[in-house]
């Protein structure tokens, strides 16, 4: 499945107030990534950090919802998922190619 295609998809079910466009998505986003890192803590507390195929399923689940808050946001700023995509490429393609990989800063 494309990037486009996959957001437009989802977008079908994207239901917020729509002068909440922006910030709707971007809290989503926000407590779906908070799901994803508590799914791994709990395994790696219940499970000795053995990411099993229950595991890999249950953290695969809560990347979906980051990845359907990530395209609610994107429409919402005007930006396909694919774009945005191709942008990070770009840009880690570039820090790699300059040796800048490592460090701190979107600016490097």
């Amino acid at each position: 499945m494309e990037l486009n295609d996959y957001q437009e998809a989802a977008l079908k079910t994207a239901i917020y107030p729509e002068d909440m466009g922006i910030v709707y998505p971007a809290l989503g986003l926000s407590g779906e990534t908070g799901e994803v890192a508590d799914k791994i803590k709990k395994c790696i507390r219940d499970n000795d950090g053995v990411f099993d195929e229950a595991e890999r399923k249950a953290v695969a689940k809560e990347m979906g919802d980051v990845l359907w808050y990530l395209a609610a946001l994107s429409r919402d700023i005007d930006i396909s998922l694919e774009e945005i995509a191709r942008m990070n490429l770009e840009k880690v393609m570039s820090r790699q190619l300059r040796g800048k990989l490592h460090g701190q800063g979107d600016e490097r």
